[in-house]
C-alpha cells in the first residue's frame, strides 16, 4: 500500500507547542487562530465528493476545495496528504502511479458507499460552506464592516472595564440577543 507520507503530521504537545513527528515545532501562543473551515472528518467527505467527479491528484483536490470555499480556505498539503492516507487505509480510495510519477487518486466502491451513507451530512456541509461564503462577502461590504466595527468598539468600551456591574452586563446581553432575534426574523 502506497502512502502520501511526504509531509509530517503536526500535533500539539502539553505546552502549546506544535511539533512534527521529529520533535521540531513552534509556539502558537499569540497567534489568532481562525475557526476551522471543516469540522472533524468533514474534509474526508468533501474530498470523496470531489473524487466522484473524476480521478484526481492531491494538488487538484487542494484547488477544488479552494474553489468550493470561494477562496476562503486553501488546505495545505500537510492537511490533504494525511487525509488521503486515512481514506486509503479505510479503502475508500485507491492509488495508481502514472508515467509522470504522480499518484492518481480514484474513489472506490467502499468510498462511494460511505459517501452515500453520509449524504445528509455532506449536504449540511455544502449549505454551511455556502453560508460562510456569503458571510465573508457581507463582511467586505463597507456599511456592514462599519456597523460590525462600531458594535465591537462599543462593546469594548462597555464590557472590557475592570469591573462591570452584573445588571449592566445582563442588559447588554439582552440587547444583543434581541438584535440577533430581530435580524433572524427579517425577510
Amino acid at each position: 500500500m502506497r502512502h502520501f507520507h511526504r509531509y509530517h503530521d503536526l500535533h500539539s504537545d502539553a505546552h502549546g507547542m506544535r511539533r512534527n513527528r521529529h520533535g521540531h515545532g513552534h509556539h502558537e501562543e499569540g497567534h489568532a487562530r481562525r475557526p476551522r473551515f471543516f469540522g472533524h472528518g468533514e474534509l474526508r467527505l468533501v474530498m470523496l465528493d470531489i473524487l466522484t467527479r473524476g480521478a484526481s491528484h492531491g494538488y487538484e483536490l487542494i484547488k477544488e476545495i479552494e474553489a468550493l470555499t470561494g477562496g476562503n480556505y486553501t488546505p495545505s498539503p500537510g492537511v490533504i496528504y494525511p487525509t488521503l492516507d486515512f481514506l486509503q487505509e479505510q479503502q475508500f480510495i485507491s492509488l495508481s502511479e502514472e508515467e509522470s510519477g504522480r499518484k492518481k487518486i480514484v474513489i472506490t466502491e467502499a468510498g462511494t458507499a460511505w459517501l452515500e451513507e453520509n449524504s445528509d451530512h455532506l449536504a449540511h456541509i455544502h449549505a454551511r460552506v455556502k453560508a460562510r461564503i456569503i458571510g465573508h462577502e457581507l463582511r467586505k461590504n463597507p456599511e456592514m464592516k462599519r456597523a460590525l466595527e462600531n458594535l465591537k468598539a462599543v462593546l469594548d468600551l462597555k464590557v472590557n472595564q475592570a469591573s462591570i456591574e452584573p445588571t449592566l452586563l445582563k442588559k447588554i446581553v439582552g440587547i444583543i440577543d434581541k438584535a440577533a432575534l430581530e435580524i433572524s426574523q427579517l425577510d
